[in-house]
């Protein structure tokens, strides 16, 4: 079992930068993937930034070279970086990991609200 708790959301103004935390605890030494979702009102879920434990950070196009994904292992904590926010990235952001031994279980936070007004 993994639990995660986000935070670091609130109101910001399109141009300003906020960054997003999500601690995990519980069995994080069989984390192999952890990323960040978003779903904005009337719309499905969405990959924002994903980091597995070996291999290079994947992002959405709608915000590459705008966020930046980090994970800190000794604080079992990956960051969103948001840089440049447009009201568009105005949604429910949710940390996801998936992890397991011999089989791969999803784990969600509670999320945590990203509103950018413009």
């Amino acid at each position: 079992q993994v639990q995660l708790v986000e935070s670091g959301g609130g109101l910001v103004q399109a141009g300003g930068s906020l960054r997003l935390s999500c601690v995990a605890s519980g069995s994080t030494s069989t984390i192999n993937a952890i990323g960040w979702y978003r779903q904005a009102p009337g719309k499905q879920r969405e990959l924002v930034a994903r980091i597995r434990s070996s291999g290079s950070p994947n992002y959405a196009d709608s915000v590459k070279g705008r966020f930046t994904i980090s994970r800190d292992n000794a604080k079992n904590t990956v960051y969103l970086q948001m840089n440049s926010l447009k009201p568009e990235d105005t949604a429910v952001y949710y940390c996801k990991v998936d992890a397991g031994t011999y089989r791969i279980d999803t784990y969600w936070g509670q999320g945590t609200q990203v509103t950018v007004s413009s």
